[in-house]
């Protein structure tokens, strides 16, 4: 009897760890998993916000699933939006903050908006996580040294200025 309490508080901890452990595996909802799925279809396509779409109806569908979020921030970030991928990437860290996708994809948004430091203190970041060796790393780096690049301009974006005179 001595060792009860300590036996039970032991189980349950071990019963804890394992179940969170479990937790960040599980797969999406089946009418999410249907979304994300033709997401990932439509971002192939290079239609990136008929992508944002489904995978915006995904999250609504199960918004739990944490691998959805990076799909947007993806998306986002083919849209040229990279604010937004950037938020999306967060979501991602709030809910796992270890996950090297998220830290990885935050930096290279942050390389395209042009915020080269804090894209190095991911790298940082990623660093001390994975090491030197890891995918995620490596790719951030790399971006970092390409540095942002330039924006396109557009037509619409360069009109002249309409002078209406009489004749």
């Amino acid at each position: 009897m001595r060792f009860g309490p300590a036996a039970l508080s032991l189980s349950l901890a071990l019963g804890l760890t394992a179940s969170i452990g479990q937790a960040d595996d599980r797969a999406p909802n089946p009418r999410a998993a249907m979304l994300i799925s033709e997401g990932k279809s439509a971002l192939a396509a290079g239609q990136p916000q008929k992508a944002i779409d489904a995978f915006e109806a995904a999250l609504a569908v199960d918004p739990a699933h944490t691998p959805i979020y990076l799909d947007l921030a993806e998306a986002a970030r083919r849209e040229g939006l990279q604010g937004k991928a950037i938020r999306y990437y967060r979501d991602a860290l709030k809910r796992d903050p270890e996950n090297l996708a998220a830290i990885s994809g935050e930096g290279e948004a942050l390389v395209e908006k042009g915020a080269i430091e804090k894209a190095r203190l991911n790298l940082s970041k990623l660093k001390s996580l994975c090491g030197n060796g890891c995918e995620e790393a490596e790719e951030l780096a790399t971006a970092i040294s390409r540095g942002p690049q330039p924006q396109v301009l557009r037509a619409e974006a360069v009109m002249p200025d309409a002078q209406v005179t009489q004749n």
